[in-house]
């Protein structure tokens, strides 16, 4: 595939305090699939180090990481929230600490429309509860691919 294709892969985030959902393109670039949801001690823990080791891992594949998109909070009406600049923050130290872009993408919704598909296909929502964080990744990813046009 890689001769294919042959382009790196984009990693989406769903940040949180606690949890922060991983989600990775396919090398072509159009399609997100969600991958993990890495547990931390917060963002003034160890979030960066966790981050960092995850994306060095799926760096090391032979398709690699291009650049990474965060998910940034903000309210129904666009304003910020109390987490808009600390995941602002998180992710400067992130693209500092990787040397690859770090892009972001409003994340409104983003959890409501993971939760919807993640019920269809999953009737216990602590099974969906588990696999919440990396799918609002992928939603977050997906937007990202279909909507800026230097993604690729």
């Amino acid at each position: 595939m890689r001769e294919l294709y042959g382009l790196p892969r984009i990693v989406g985030l769903d940040v949180g305090e606690r949890r922060i959902g991983v989600a990775i393109s396919d090398a072509s670039g159009i399609l997100a699939r969600p991958l993990t949801s890495l547990q931390t001690t917060g963002l003034d823990g160890n979030a960066l180090d966790v981050v960092t080791s995850e994306l060095a891992r799926l760096g090391a594949e032979e398709d690699g990481v291009a650049s990474v998109v965060v998910g940034l909070p903000r309210r129904l009406d666009g304003t910020a929230t109390g987490m808009t600049p600390r995941v602002e923050i998180f992710g400067a130290r992130l693209r500092e600490r990787i040397g690859r872009p770090v892009a972001f993408l409003d994340e409104r919704l983003t959890s409501r429309e993971a939760e919807s598909r993640l019920a269809i296909r999953e009737k216990d929502w602590r099974a969906r509860k588990a696999r919440l964080d990396a799918a609002a990744a992928a939603v977050i990813l997906q937007e990202y691919l279909d909507t800026v046009p230097h993604a690729r």
